[in-house]
């Protein structure tokens, strides 16, 4: 791998990861149809998550310091004045319940059953069919103040299901959040702040999986460069994806969903 192929990925990897398109799903197409090999690679695998949850620390960091503090506080003393904020703080906790459940248990068997062509296909176009149906029968005009532990562990669940390559993390959670009447701005804000300690923990994980791995000074050069790209796409990635949901629909992202899907089951028959 060269460092401007792995700045390229890691450029996929900023776009895609937030983005509603599935960036488990791209990197299983560009793996299995252009033979991308690195994009197994354990050591880059984690330099691009890391790259990606950096992109999220530093645009949420005002979010992340506000519910932090509002968290601390309501173990101490559950303020009247903070309740808001001590309830989403609280709410993002439970929010990530069913993904670590699902992903200690559950992910080697997803990536068995799931983890190709076919799949990511099928996934590509349902998701997409369903972030037209929220778009057309859902109301969106609630804020976080609407959220109730019922409906948070709901955005868990879509958080869990987006293990699945080809569903989306940032897809589902916001379509959830859509479905429970967030607007898209809103739904796409607490999407972000919820994968947090979720991405985190991956992250963490794959490190730890990555201690005896021993990497020399050109591999280290050439994978931060995949890290600064994920970064700097991602930072740039998350900015305008918020702005644009105040004002747009998901519909552009179901089409994209809906075309990719097609053109790889039309591969796969062709194959």
């Amino acid at each position: 791998m060269t460092i401007l192929s792995s700045f390229f990925l890691g450029i996929i990897q900023g776009l895609t990861e937030f983005l509603p398109i599935s960036s488990s799903g791209h990197l299983v197409i560009f793996h299995d149809i252009f033979n991308w090999q690195t994009a197994d690679n354990l050591a880059f695998d984690v330099f691009l998550h890391w790259g990606t949850l950096l992109a999220l620390v530093i645009y949420f960091y005002k979010d992340i310091i506000r519910y932090l503090k509002a968290f601390l506080k309501s173990l101490i003393k559950w303020e009247v004045a903070t309740t808001l904020d001590q309830k989403i703080a609280w709410l993002i906790l439970l929010s990530t319940i069913p993904a670590v459940i699902v992903g200690l248990f559950l992910e080697d068997m997803i990536n068995i059953i799931f983890r190709n062509l076919l799949s990511v296909a099928i996934f590509l176009i349902f998701v997409g069919l369903i972030f037209l149906l929220v778009e057309t029968f859902t109301q969106k005009k609630s804020d976080l103040k609407s959220l109730t532990w019922s409906k948070s562990l709901l955005l868990g669940l879509a958080q869990a299901l987006a293990l699945i390559p080809g569903v989306s993390r940032s897809g589902a959670t916001i379509s959830a959040g859509m479905a429970l009447n967030l607007n898209r701005e809103v739904a796409a804000r607490f999407s972000f702040l919820m994968s947090i300690p979720i991405v985190l923990a991956a992250g963490i994980k794959k490190a730890w999986d990555l201690r005896q791995l021993a990497l020399n000074g050109q591999d280290l050069i050439i994978y931060l460069a995949g890290l600064i790209a994920a970064l700097l796409i991602g930072i740039i990635t998350i900015k305008y994806l918020l702005v644009y949901l105040r004002n747009h629909s998901l519909n552009i992202f179901a089409y994209y969903r809906i075309i990719i899907g097609i053109a790889l089951l039309i591969y796969l028959l062709l194959k």
